[in-house]
């Protein structure tokens, strides 16, 4: 008989009184940063706001577009539509990034128009982002609860597009949590916009590719930095929504 054993050591090291020293350092250097303005941090941050917001914009109204229309209208194949929608809303952003690469780049069929590696092509990135995201969740939203103010509003006398501002009007903090959403989604997003952004310093330089560069390198002081700040906008988009709702639920 052959007895096979097998022995698992699993063995815990804490940091050393060295390394404890290190980070503490490396977090206060990097409060300092955000506490001082600096200049390089702040043109990131500006930036990325920049792309971000003009990026959801875009998606806001292209998103609340394609609900109204599938609203007003009975499109053929309206159901495969929306299904290709809910499919998006997970659309890999390295699979956006390459195929936007290779519209855009030189032998693309935009190639003519120079937008690769600019903060044009990064706000496209970020709007085919977030377009799917606002559109399928402000249509779930309105197929789940607007049915009985759309009833309501047609019973009184109402155009159906009438009602369907109505049902929009009712359904509108549900449409902005669609928002934040996507303003989450694309706010934290890399692949896409680091293969048509480029990273470009004082040009394309976000704040998600500027951490994932900084960590690479082993500098930790900017990339904790904007790291907070990232953290911060999405707290603060988050609590700003809840109190709309709680506004809204107060009326």
């Amino acid at each position: 008989m052959v007895t096979l054993g097998i022995n698992w050591e699993i063995s815990f090291s804490l940091p050393t009184p060295g390394k404890q020293f290190l980070l503490i350092e490396t977090l206060k250097r990097a409060l300092l940063l955000i506490i001082q303005l600096d200049s390089d941090l702040l043109e990131i941050v500006f930036l990325s706001l920049r792309v971000t917001c003009i990026g959801i914009l875009i998606a806001t109204l292209l998103g609340l577009g394609i609900t109204l229309l599938l609203e007003l209208r009975k499109i053929p194949g309206q159901g495969l539509i929306i299904s290709i929608l809910n499919t998006l809303t997970g659309l890999p952003p390295v699979v956006v990034g390459l195929v936007l690469y290779i519209f855009l780049s030189r032998s693309g069929p935009l190639g003519f128009l120079g937008l690769l590696y600019t903060p044009v092509a990064m706000i496209i990135a970020q709007a085919v982002l977030a377009t799917p995201i606002v559109a399928a969740l402000s249509h779930a939203a309105i197929i789940a609860t607007g049915q009985p103010v759309r009833d309501t509003a047609l019973g009184l006398g109402a155009t159906k597009f009438q009602a369907l501002l109505a049902v929009f009007n009712d359904t509108r903090y549900a449409i902005m949590a669609s928002i934040a959403a996507a303003f989450g989604r694309v706010m934290a997003e890399v692949g896409a916009v680091l293969m048509v952004g480029g990273n470009i310093a004082h040009y394309t330089r976000v704040m998600t590719t500027t951490i994932a560069m900084e960590a690479d390198k082993g500098d930790f002081e900017l990339a904790i930095a904007l790291g907070i700040i990232l953290l911060s906008l999405s707290f603060l988009a988050n609590a700003a929504l809840y109190g709309f709702q709680r506004i809204g639920r107060k009326k």
